[in-house]
């Protein structure tokens, strides 16, 4: 029998940290990366594919800038930012993801979907502004814009100086065109969904849908979108080929196999770090809660390896 997987891309699927992030690099760095995919797919499964766009979406906010104070061109708002980026790394995936599979003389349809995702707007993790967003500004500017766009600017102490943009990351909690996605999949079709964690949107008092200005967790939000569509399995791809217990210290060590007691333990040891690994090990163990088979966290170009990877699950 088929499995569905639900494979989350990394940022450096797409984007190095060393990189300008050219369009050239970018497709480039794509191309390695989905080559890996080639393993599952052979291996029988069907896949959803979901994406980070942290250094695209904080570029479109720069342009953003560049064309508001020397063109006079009006600012978008972040929705709008991230439903962009959604749409260019959708193609850019799609389009080599089908040169891909036809190296591979596989033939499958690809199809990218624009996605939103309804977020929990009165929950704590909608007061607290935990994400940074765009570019840094001093602090004059800074002030001006909080006053002039009512936006939130904290302190960068650890890169230069500056101010930086916060807005919050709100609990994901349903996904747009869940069952549409669901259908497709299973028809056979590779399908690109939740970019970037989602456009975020909330329901008002009368059943419509609003745009939030906020940043999605990407792992959370692909965690639950395999749940709604039922996956057998969850991958995070990254840029490390296990999870680490006392990563980089002297007594580090591979944690191959975790189960959910042994995972919420080194949680709340705050064995894994903010902003890192551990809300990817927060969306792993949310996959598994959920009723799903196993959560897989490792490197795209360990997939032909079975043997390569942590991997999470109940028991």
């Amino acid at each position: 029998m088929r499995k569905l997987a639900v494979v989350a891309l990394g940022g450096n699927a797409l984007q190095r940290d060393n990189q300008r992030g050219t369009i050239e690099e970018q497709e480039k760095n794509t191309f390695k990366t989905l080559e890996n995919l080639v393993f599952l797919i052979r291996d029988g499964y069907d896949l959803v594919i979901t994406h980070g766009n942290g250094p695209q979406v904080g570029d479109m906010l720069q342009r953003n800038d560049a064309g508001e104070f020397t063109y006079g061109i009006p600012q978008m708002p972040l929705d709008i930012c991230v439903a962009g980026t959604q749409g260019e790394i959708g193609y850019m995936i799609e389009r080599i993801l089908r040169n891909v599979l036809n190296k591979h003389e596989i033939k499958k349809n690809v199809i990218s979907l624009i996605t939103q995702v309804v977020v929990d707007r009165k929950g704590k993790s909608f007061r607290a502004l935990v994400k940074r967003v765009g570019r840094t500004y001093p602090e004059d500017m800074a002030r001006k814009l909080e006053k002039e766009k009512n936006w939130v600017f904290k302190e960068e102490i650890k890169s230069g100086g500056g101010f930086r943009r916060v807005v919050p990351s709100p609990q994901p909690i349903d996904i747009l065109n869940s069952s549409i996605i669901r259908n497709l999949v299973s028809d056979g079709n590779i399908v690109l969904a939740a970019g970037g964690g989602g456009i975020p949107v909330y329901i008002d008092k009368n059943g419509n849908y609003r745009p939030v200005e906020a940043v999605i967790d990407k792992d959370m939000a692909s965690a639950l979108l395999a749940v709604i569509i039922k996956a057998d399995e969850f991958y995070i791809l990254t840029d490390v080929p296990y999870v680490y217990l006392n990563y980089k210290k002297p007594d580090q060590q591979i944690a191959e196999f975790i189960n959910r007691n042994d995972a919420r333990r080194y949680l709340k040891m705050g064995m894994f770090a903010e902003g890192s690994m551990a809300p990817k090990m927060e969306a792993a163990l949310f996959f598994i809660e959920q009723g799903g088979s196993k959560s897989v966290i490792t490197e795209a170009t360990k997939l032909e390896n079975k043997k390569y990877g942590s991997r999470i699950t109940m028991d």
